[in-house]
């Protein structure tokens, strides 16, 4: 397969580019080269406030955002399922939390995939393809009558999360303005917490079938969504599509908008990159130039799920019994509401404060929130169950796993995934987005196979191992990553080489 490279060429020289897997259409691009009043005609007045205002920016993030919203209700489908689950199918502890951790399993198998699908059909055509195997999955599971069903659907579900996990966020960075691209790139994490939420409040209420059924929603609306909104212009641009980037360009800034200086620094960043025909290889990571923003990538995508996090919340509501709290699933439910609002206010932020700052405060909050739990499960273990101190205790080590949940949605949560999407140069972005990915989900993995064990054998040694990891996060943090605030993605390439 073969990339022309001669802009020049006109429509003929264009001819066998590999087009875009899910084209949009021609909605957006009739009549670019003339700003007539006729053009509003043509495209009529939905498609015209779309096209004239900045707003289209953010249509576009909503409409993707229903990815990470599957993301995180599957994420948070384990939590009030666990008891019915395992009665109905008559599943052991260890079969259950082996159900838990197939979605990672078949995040990594995605993973994999990811950086590759969304380097040669494109960012939506990924995103179309990885909501197919999503909605397959949760109807193998709710019809499941035992666990090969059950297994095979969380398999599914997981290598779809796994491609929407990578191609989501690189999306959103690579069409947002950078003075919004901090927050714009945050409302991924915010509806993976929406996710999540939503799984918690909807399975007290219905029963674990039903529930899985209702995991379908999320991609089934993504799905015709993706006719609606432009491809990347940055991976139109690296493909050799012009005509088609300068479209894309001038409908996510808005149709009056001059786009001129956007249009020659994506253009003069594609063109000292390596050859759009030549195939990164690993070796090729090792130049200096690529080395340190993978070990960045890689590092904070590692160290984000290093910190229990996927543990705490797949299993909140069994930690919170722990905890002598007798209603765990209103508890749980409460928590995921805390995560959403609190990201929602570090999503207003991010562009404002910066990165790295949000992120020391975010590992530091996490260190002291995890010491508080382990010392109250670890002094619980000590204290008589009928005592007072044993009441203080419970509440002491609730509070604690809400300030946890708090201090990870304030940076540890969000901003990984936005520093990944920023820092990796477009030319190898497919193969290093890739391996980040599939770190982040390989410790995912470990963490929730491991989660429910380290919890038999000790609380509260569980929440001090994740604490001496949160510290490690912090010295990374403050050694090695750089502030991305209002900085092109050209320019932080750039300031790597």
């Amino acid at each position: 397969m073969s990339f022309r490279g001669d802009d020049s060429s006109g429509e003929e020289g264009r001819s066998d580019l590999r087009k875009p897997f899910l084209h949009t259409g021609s909605w957006y691009r009739m009549g670019m080269g003339s700003r007539q009043s006729s053009l509003m005609d043509k495209l009529g007045s939905s498609a015209s406030v779309i096209r004239d205002s900045s707003i289209s920016v953010v249509l576009c993030t909503i409409i993707v955002a229903l990815g990470p919203i599957q993301f995180g209700f599957t994420g948070g489908y384990s939590s009030p399922t666990q008891e019915d689950v395992i009665r109905d199918l008559n599943l052991s502890l260890s079969e259950f939390s082996f159900f838990g951790s197939l979605s990672n399993v078949g995040a990594m198998v995605g993973a994999i995939a990811s950086g590759q699908i969304a380097e040669y059909i494109g960012r939506k055509g990924s995103l179309m393809i990885a909501s197919i195997p999503n909605i397959i999955g949760w109807l193998a599971i709710s019809f499941a009558k035992d666990s090969s069903f059950l297994y095979m659907g969380r398999l599914l579900e997981g290598f779809g999360v796994g491609v929407i996990s990578y191609t989501v966020p690189v999306y959103i960075a690579e069409i947002a303005p950078q003075n919004m691209r901090g927050g714009l790139v945050a409302v991924n994490q915010l509806s993976v917490t929406i996710g999540i939420l939503l799984a918690y409040i909807l399975g007290m209420l219905v029963n674990w079938r039903v529930l899985a059924v209702m995991g379908i929603l999320p991609c089934t609306l993504l799905i015709p969504g993706l006719f609606f909104i432009p491809e990347s212009p940055r991976w139109l641009a690296k493909m050799g599509m012009m005509e088609d980037f300068e479209a894309s360009l001038q409908v996510l800034r808005g149709f009056d908008a001059d786009i001129t200086v956007e249009v020659n620094e994506i253009k003069r960043a594609v063109a000292s990159s390596s050859n759009r025909r030549t195939a990164i290889r690993f070796h090729e990571l090792k130049q200096r130039k690529y080395k340190l923003p993978l070990i960045i990538g890689i590092g904070l995508l590692v160290l984000q799920q290093a910190s229990g996090i996927n543990g705490i919340l797949f299993y909140a509501s069994s930690i919170f019994k722990a905890a002598g709290i007798s209603s765990s699933n209103i508890v749980t439910c409460g928590l995921g509401a805390i995560q959403v609002l609190v990201t929602v206010i570090n999503t207003w932020l991010l562009d404002k404060a910066g990165r790295r700052i949000f992120l020391i405060i975010s590992t530091s909050g996490m260190t002291a929130t995890l010491i508080l739990v382990s010392a109250s499960f670890f002094l619980e273990g000590i204290v008589p169950e009928d005592s007072h101190w044993h009441s203080v205790l419970s509440v002491l080590a609730l509070v604690g796993l809400v300030a946890f949940v708090i201090s990870f949605s304030l940076g540890l949560g969000a901003i990984p995934w936005i520093i990944m999407s920023e820092i990796l140069p477009v030319n190898i972005k497919g193969l290093a987005g890739s391996v980040a990915t599939l770190a982040n989900w390989l410790t995912s993995w470990i963490v929730t196979m491991t989660a429910t064990l380290l919890l038999d054998w000790s609380t509260g040694g569980t929440f001090a191992l994740y604490a001496a990891l949160t510290v490690f996060a912090l010295v990374f943090v403050i050694i090695l990553v750089p502030e991305t605030k209002g900085r092109t993605l050209e320019e932080i390439q750039w300031s790597f080489r």
